[in-house]
């Protein structure tokens, strides 16, 4: 199967650059098994739902992984992405990538300083496609994960070419979540409120909550002509004991379960396909890559927004409803003008 099999053209303008309010994007309809596309908006999602239908979402929370700093002691400019810890959080070890990479070997050093304090990063090691195993401390004994939270920029995809505002840092996240540890917002969720997931409920459909934290992985490129030799970064999950249950309980009364999101899709079917087509509670690494010939045995419905072209993520989604589909509805909400990506517009796939 060829990457390019997934690709697609996308005029720039239709990447969205800021959100709409929440509730009120557009929602296109896709029924996987005709094909056909409904046009509809995001807050009449109830009226595709039914009584007994089990939202599973993904609770995980952004944090502020931008850092931007100065090189000690030359004071050169320094732009620093948090991807991933690589330790237990005592060590201040993170994964990272580093701009300018080539100045910033293993010895450098960076200081970030703000009105929230101060933070030391130290290069410890180089590592692939200018990746860099560094230390985080203050000098203050304060928390860092605070400092970080304080002193870092939303860090918003890079296909939104602006700086983020302080508005970013309400509005990519979703009303749900909590579980601090992702550097991407799941953002099919983006499109609740509250008062919606109220009227949801009232509507008799059941909603879990479970964690996944999401990487850069998110956005690693396709970088193999065949999409079998793709590999995706692993992700932290957790699933709790009553996520579990309700997720099983549903499988065991033949009731859909709606997957919100594609972080959510692949921590279901990762630990599905591990454990014999049921949820069992904990915590792991999920590393399942989905595309075509998956066969899904928990998610019988997928909320999602539109993705890159060539891209896992929209292989995930094709591998859900069908290839050809997929790209002829993508070809539609072009037509149409839907926004594209994590601000973008709404897909239900039924």
């Amino acid at each position: 199967m060829l990457v390019s099999d997934f690709d697609f053209t996308l005029p720039d303008e239709l990447v969205a650059q800021s959100p709409a309010p929440r509730g009120t994007s557009r929602l296109l309809v896709l029924d996987r098994a005709t094909g056909a596309c409904f046009h509809d908006s995001i807050a009449d999602l109830p009226a595709h739902l039914r009584a007994g239908d089990l939202l599973v979402v993904n609770n995980t929370r952004v944090f502020a992984a931008r850092l931007l700093g100065r090189r000690v002691p030359s004071g050169g400019a320094v732009e620093c992405l948090l991807i991933g810890r690589a330790g237990e959080p005592a060590t201040g070890l993170w994964e990272a990538l580093v701009h300018p990479g080539q100045k910033l070997k293993p010895g450098a050093r960076v200081r970030f300083e703000g009105p929230a304090g101060a933070l030391t990063a130290e290069i410890l090691e180089r590592r692939f496609f200018g990746r860099r195993t560094i230390r985080l401390w203050t000098e203050s004994g304060g928390d860092v994960d605070a400092l970080v939270d304080g002193l870092g920029h939303v860090p918003l995809p890079p296909y939104i070419k602006r700086a983020d505002t302080p508005a970013d840092r309400e509005r990519y996240q979703t009303v749900y979540a909590r579980a601090r540890g992702s550097i991407a917002a799941p953002t099919a969720g983006l499109h609740f409120t509250t008062e919606f997931l109220d009227r949801l409920a009232a509507q008799g459909v059941e909603r879990t909550e479970i964690t996944l934290h999401v990487g850069y992985g998110t956005f690693k490129p396709v970088r193999a002509e065949r999409v079998e030799d793709h590999t995706v970064d692993p992700e932290h999950y957790e699933i709790g004991e009553a996520a579990a249950s309700a997720i099983n309980r549903a499988l065991d009364d033949h009731r859909r379960i709606i997957a919100v999101g594609t972080t959510t899709t692949r921590t279901l079917e990762d630990v599905a396909l591990r454990t014999g087509g049921r949820i069992e509670p904990g915590a792991g690494t999920a590393t399942l890559f989905i595309y075509p010939g998956h066969r899904f045995q928990v998610a019988r419905g997928l909320l999602t927004n539109f993705h890159l072209p060539a891209s896992s993520l929209l292989m995930l989604v094709s591998a859900f409803a069908g290839r050809e589909r997929v790209l002829a509805a993508y070809r539609e909400a072009v037509d149409r003008r839907y926004r594209f990506y994590s601000y973008g517009d709404a897909m239900l796939i039924e």
